[in-house]
């Protein structure tokens, strides 16, 4: 583990082949494929943490940089640093990794240097919601902040890294697959690695918690490679995790640095008082808005169900109050399509016929124009499953609008994870059947990845 709080090591031991092998899966896993789609459709049944529990997790919990600053100064003592941040790299009294590692006292004690910044996907204030963004002077410092969102998710370059001791991580994760935020961490820690300087980063929650559901990746559409003049990279797509994954920044790293082959020096910052269990808002932080269309937790857990919607003909909800929570069209019937869901009889939510205007939308979708949509109301997040939800809206689309939906294949599969089940889905297939198949995949995906948790 090395010093108090902070976990550092080149990379952690592997699994054997055997241990990863679904066909060895103990009694109790197999019955939890049998056993999903029965809690799936469960009686409905409200959970929420006790209150004093609660209370006593955010009196204690402390993200990365709070426990750097307050125990762990030692990791970065005397270095030049870069950051990659934005707005959301903040602590519980809202003040940001840049402002507290050039202003104050204890960092400035320990010959902290911070000397350039580096902001990813939605630029450094999380406002934009465009590609090729320039790079820019942050007022408050007067220190150059490099873009690494140009076409696409970019790592930093190594002629900006050469003079540095360390480069430093501090962006929040939602916690699903498709958020280009890790993709930049990935990148990162193979640019530090070929600088021969640290890679550090300062880890926060999930807001998603710990669960993992959802398809894994099809390998044939994962690019974890660094993009290159000849091929885009795929920062929203990098490697076979489920589309919930369940881990945080720290141990994505941990995972990636091993599953890679990145010989980085890295060192993860651990949460003080944190549980796998939590979501963020049992944390006692504030929900700060990563990305325009992600403007609440709600928004965040609704995130993975629709997401891979942005490959077709449909709104998923981008300029409007709920992004992310309704979708819809000119050309669907509302009432139906969410008389069909609610037949089905999903676990955790309802759904309701609405009409809405997105407004300056970023897909420009539909902009000014009052179409039906379908919201996905969430009665219980903790019985919800997103995959679950997704499967059972395509499959009903599937149904009532044949042929006037469109999807792009490689854009919905690069989301949804596996052309196979979009395949089976739109032919009519079971949708608890089809993600009851994918359940024997989670459980060995949470068996390769336990030596990289750290909480």
């Amino acid at each position: 583990m090395g010093r108090k709080g902070v976990w550092s090591a080149k990379t952690p031991t592997r699994r054997s082949v055997l241990q990863r092998a679904v066909g060895s899966l103990p009694p109790i896993y197999l019955l939890l494929v049998l056993t999903s789609a029965a809690c799936a459709r469960a009686p409905e049944a409200q959970s929420a943490p006790a209150a004093s529990n609660t209370r006593s997790a955010q009196s204690t919990f402390r993200v990365g940089m709070t426990v750097l600053l307050q125990d762990s100064l030692q990791v970065i003592a005397g270095r030049r640093l870069g950051i990659i941040t934005n707005h959301t790299g903040v602590d519980a009294e809202g003040v940001s990794i840049v402002d507290r590692l050039t202003q104050d006292p204890r960092a400035k004690r320990a010959n902290v240097q911070v000397v350039r910044l580096f902001s990813p996907e939605h630029g450094i204030r999380g406002t934009e919601d465009t590609e090729n963004l320039p790079d820019m002077v942050d007022p408050k410092t007067g220190l150059m902040v490099h873009s690494l969102y140009r076409n696409g998710t970019v790592p930093p370059p190594d002629s900006l890294l050469k003079d540095l001791d360390g480069l430093v991580f501090d962006l929040s994760d939602i916690g699903t697959r498709t958020w280009t935020y890790v993709g930049v961490m990935v990148y990162g820690m193979r640019a530090a690695a070929r600088n021969n300087i640290p890679f550090i980063v300062l880890d926060r929650p999930n807001p998603l918690g710990g669960r993992m559901e959802g398809a894994l990746l099809d390998s044939t559409l994962a690019n974890p490679d660094d993009p290159t003049p000849a091929k885009r990279g795929k920062a929203y797509a990098l490697y076979p995790a489920p589309l919930r994954h369940g881990l945080t920044n720290g141990e994505l790293a941990r995972w990636f640095a091993d599953e890679l082959k990145i010989p980085v020096q890295l060192s993860v910052v651990k949460m003080g008082g944190y549980r796998r269990s939590m979501w963020w808002d049992e944390t006692g932080l504030a929900w700060v808005v990563p990305s325009p269309s992600m403007t609440s937790l709600t928004s965040a857990l609704t995130y993975p169900t629709l997401v891979p919607f942005e490959g077709s003909n449909l709104s998923v909800g981008r300029g409007t109050p709920q992004p992310f929570q309704q979708f819809g069209a000119s050309w669907m019937d509302a009432p139906r399509v969410a008389k069909r869901l609610e037949e089905y009889g999903l676990g955790g939510v309802k759904f309701e016929a609405v009409r809405v205007t997105p407004e300056k939308p970023g897909d420009a979708k539909f902009a000014g124009k009052n179409i039906p949509m379908v919201r996905i109301v969430v009665v219980d997040r903790d019985r919800m499953q997103v995959a679950r939800v997704g499967a059972a809206i395509l499959w009903a689309l599937g149904r009532e609008h044949a042929d006037s939906m469109k999807l792009n294949a490689r854009t919905f599969d690069d989301r949804f994870g596996m052309p196979a089940a979009r395949e089976a889905l739109l032919r009519g297939d079971d949708p608890d059947e089809i993600i009851d198949r994918l359940q024997p995949s989670i459980v060995a995906y949470q068996r390769r990845v336990k030596p990289y948790l750290l909480y």
